[in-house]
C-alpha cells in the first residue's frame, strides 16, 4: 500500500526528529563553541562516487527542521545519475543548523541513494523482459519507508509494505495450517474478497496444490535448474509466478529468461552499499 504524500511526509518527519534527537540530545557542543548563534553560511553537497539519487526530498527536510530559514539550490534532480565531483545542490542557512544535521542527513541521502543505484542496475538488466523487480520486507527497522522509496526511485516496484498489507501465505503459514490447501481456504475465508492470495511453494506437488486451491499468485522460493523451468511452465497461464531467494545482478537475467512475472530480490535493501556523497566548502555569509 502506497502512503499518501502526506502521510509520508509525517512519517518521514517523526524518524528524521528521532534521528536527530540521538545525534543532538541537548546541543552540538563543537558547532555551538565555534559559531555565533546567528551566523549564516552556505555548503556544496558533492558526489564522490556514480551513483543514482535518492533521498534529496529527505536530505533537505533535515536541515528544514533545524532551521526554518534553510534555502536550497538543486542542481541535480531526485534519480538523476551522477559521478564523482558533481555538485548535486547548494545550502543556504544558519552555520550550527548546517552542522549539526549534516551527518544525519548525509546517513539518510547515501543509504536511499545506494538502494536506488543497486537497484538501477537490476532494473536495467530487466529491461524489455515483461519481468517486474520488486523489493522485500529485508529492510532495515523504522527505515523501510525511507528504504522502499528509493527502490521506486532506482526503478525498482514495492512489494508488501507490511504485514497489513496483503496476504503472503509462507513455509511456516503452511505448516501451521496443515498443508498449502487449508491455509489458501482459510486465508479466502478470512480475507477480504479484494486481496490476492500469494503462496510460497518449494516443490511441483506444493505448485499443483496451489493452483488448485485457487492461488493468485505462487513464488517459486529458492528453486533452481530444471526444478524451476518446469514450475514456471506448469503455471504459465494458470497463476502469476514469482521468483525469490538469493536472486542477485549476476543472476536476475537469467531467471527473467524464464518467463516469471515477479523477481523480488533482499539485495536490494540489505546488500546495496552506500552512494559516497559529502557536504563541502562551508563558508559564512
Amino acid at each position: 500500500m502506497k502512503a499518501s504524500k502526506v502521510t509520508q511526509r509525517l512519517y518521514w518527519d517523526e524518524a528524521l526528529l528521532a534521528a536527530l534527537k540521538e545525534d543532538i540530545p541537548w546541543e552540538d557542543v563543537s558547532a555551538n563553541a565555534v559559531v555565533p548563534e546567528d551566523a549564516r553560511g552556505t555548503a556544496d553537497l558533492i558526489a564522490k562516487a556514480e551513483g543514482v539519487l535518492a533521498g534529496l526530498p529527505v536530505f533537505c527536510r533535515t536541515f528544514e527542521l533545524l532551521d526554518g530559514s534553510a534555502a536550497f539550490t538543486l542542481l541535480k534532480e531526485e534519480g538523476a545519475r551522477v559521478k564523482a565531483g558533481d555538485v548535486i545542490l547548494k545550502l543556504e542557512g544558519n552555520m550550527r543548523a548546517i552542522l549539526s544535521g549534516e551527518r544525519t542527513a548525509l546517513n539518510f541521502l547515501q543509504r536511499m541513494s545506494g538502494i536506488a543505484t543497486y537497484t538501477r542496475t537490476m532494473a536495467e538488466l530487466l529491461e524489455g523482459t515483461g519481468t517486474l523487480l520488486l523489493d522485500t520486507r529485508k529492510t532495515t527497522p523504522l527505515l523501510r519507508s525511507f528504504e522502499k522509496y528509493a527502490v521506486t526511485v532506482g526503478g525498482g516496484s514495492n512489494h508488501r509494505f507490511n504485514l497489513s498489507d496483503g496476504v503472503l501465505l509462507k513455509d511456516n503459514h503452511i505448516g501451521a495450517a496443515g498443508d498449502v490447501r487449508q491455509a489458501i481456504e482459510r486465508a479466502r475465508a478470512y480475507a477480504p474478497f479484494v486481496r490476492k492470495i500469494e503462496v510460497e511453494v518449494e516443490t511441483l506437488e506444493e505448485l499443483s496444490e496451489a493452483m488448485e486451491a485457487g492461488a493468485d499468485i505462487v513464488m517459486l522460493d529458492n528453486m533452481k535448474g530444471e526444478l524451476l523451468r518446469e514450475a514456471v511452465r506448469r503455471a504459465k497461464g494458470r497463476v502469476k509466478t514469482e521468483i525469490s531467494g538469493n536472486v542477485t545482478r549476476e543472476n536476475v537475467k537469467e531467471y527473467a529468461a524464464l518467463g516469471v512475472d515477479y523477481i523480488s530480490s533482499g539485495a536490494l535493501t540489505h546488500s546495496a552499499p552506500i552512494l559516497d556523497l559529502s557536504l563541502k566548502h562551508l563558508k559564512s555569509i
